[in-house]
């Protein structure tokens, strides 16, 4: 978003005329004609709307030039960073037991013909808890005590909600059964029409919840009685923070509708509400949201900013050019003792021949067959020996 841009010099044209014209009356007293058809106020207006434009295209300095002067006096821009917003999840019956809504939940505005749906992820799990009405009561602006009304409520007796003329301070106590952070809590009310004068749509009311220090504002997103002045449920999302909390010698996760100063033009209560029954129940939820995609840690391994890593390979191929040497090794020197023996039985044969034994000829004809199978072998155990060594290197 541009900065608004603010005007460096707000004079216009007619501003320009009149300042030259009360220093022309102060610098030359004897130049008494300022009227149009004067051949001077003429010169006056050219350079006023010359003036005029300068001044238009100074107004317009960039928006990256605004940037610098702010850096110069130490302000600074935030960065840019993902939307953020809460999201609120609507339950279709109240909620009966605890209902947990992961975190990294995806949620979506409306597609549109030609707008694409705006993802949000939540930041953390959402629990939804249910909640009961455990108490109720009511205090005076001028009384320190919180007169309890529980037991009047349920033999079903009515009870003013606030003193009998409303004054700003008077509240109306409503304890649930336990702490309700984030919930979004309907409260259903069954009263008279005694708040007379009252505005339905703005009454002098405001909703509040106990955070451990002090009351904290609940936001109200719908009122159905009027300001208390008859029977609907009243939905409050409860701020976070609300906290269990012993009054008046009670422990409840409490609420509180309090009367507040009346502003000019707002009716205020003349007469106070009267209260035949109340109810609590966990409507919702609402949690933290950004416009972006939540991804769980993932460990990569640990560096200490050295090439160990590499070092380690360069080991494990050093050690396995080792080895193959080792084996190549190996097979030279059988392909040797091979040749020598070969040599040493060739010499036999001709011995052989010379003698006219037969039976050298056979002992030489099945070590010819014997052999391939001989010279083959140190190949083979080079690749046995090789295939351990990957097995070994990939931890199978």
């Amino acid at each position: 978003m541009s900065i608004t841009a603010p005007h460096l010099d707000d004079r216009r044209f007619q501003d320009l005329v009149d300042d030259a014209k009360r220093m022309v009356m102060d610098r030359c007293p004897t130049w008494t004609d300022h009227n149009v058809s004067d051949p001077g106020v003429t010169l006056i207006e050219t350079f006023a709307f010359m003036t005029d434009q300068l001044l238009y295209r100074l107004n317009r300095v960039p928006d990256r030039l605004y940037v610098k002067f702010l850096e110069l006096i130490g302000i600074r821009l935030f960065p840019p960073t993902a939307g953020r917003t809460p999201v609120t999840f609507w339950l279709s019956t109240p909620a009966t037991t605890t209902l947990v809504i992961p975190g990294g939940t995806r949620v979506a505005t409306l597609r549109g013909e030609l707008d694409e749906p705006i993802v949000f992820s939540t930041l953390r799990a959402l629990e939804v808890v249910p909640v009961e009405l455990l108490t109720i009561g009511t205090r005076s602006n001028d009384s320190d005590q919180m007169r309890d009304r529980t037991d009047q409520m349920r033999v079903g007796d009515r009870f003013p909600a606030f003193g009998d003329e409303p004054q700003a301070g008077d509240a109306l106590y409503v304890g649930l059964d336990r702490a309700a952070p984030c919930m979004a809590v309907a409260l259903g009310f069954d009263c008279r029409i005694d708040g007379v004068g009252v505005d339905p749509t703005d009454p002098p009311l405001v909703w509040e919840a106990w955070n451990g220090d002090t009351w904290v504002r609940c936001e109200l997103d719908q009122d159905e009685t009027g300001g208390l002045n008859r029977r609907g449920d009243i939905v409050l999302h409860v701020p976070d923070g609300h906290v269990e909390h012993l009054l008046e010698g009670v422990r409840a996760g409490w609420l509180r509708a309090r009367v507040t100063e009346a502003v000019p033009g707002q009716p205020r209560y003349s007469s106070s509400p009267m209260v035949t029954s109340v109810h609590a129940s966990t409507v919702g939820g609402s949690v933290a949201s950004a416009h972006a995609e939540v991804r769980d840690p993932e460990l990569v391994g640990e560096s200490t900013g050295q090439a160990e890593a590499l070092q380690q390979e360069a080991g494990c191929i050093g050690a396995d050019a080792e080895i193959g040497g080792v084996a190549e090794r190996d097979h030279a020197g059988r392909a040797h003792n091979e040749v020598q023996r070969d040599r040493e039985e060739r010499k036999a044969d001709d011995v052989g021949q010379q003698d006219g034994g037969v039976a050298v000829d056979d002992q030489r004809h099945e070590r010819e067959q014997r052999q391939p199978d001989q010279r083959e072998r140190p190949g083979r155990d080079l690749q046995r020996r090789r295939r351990l060594r990957c097995g070994a290197l990939c931890g199978l």
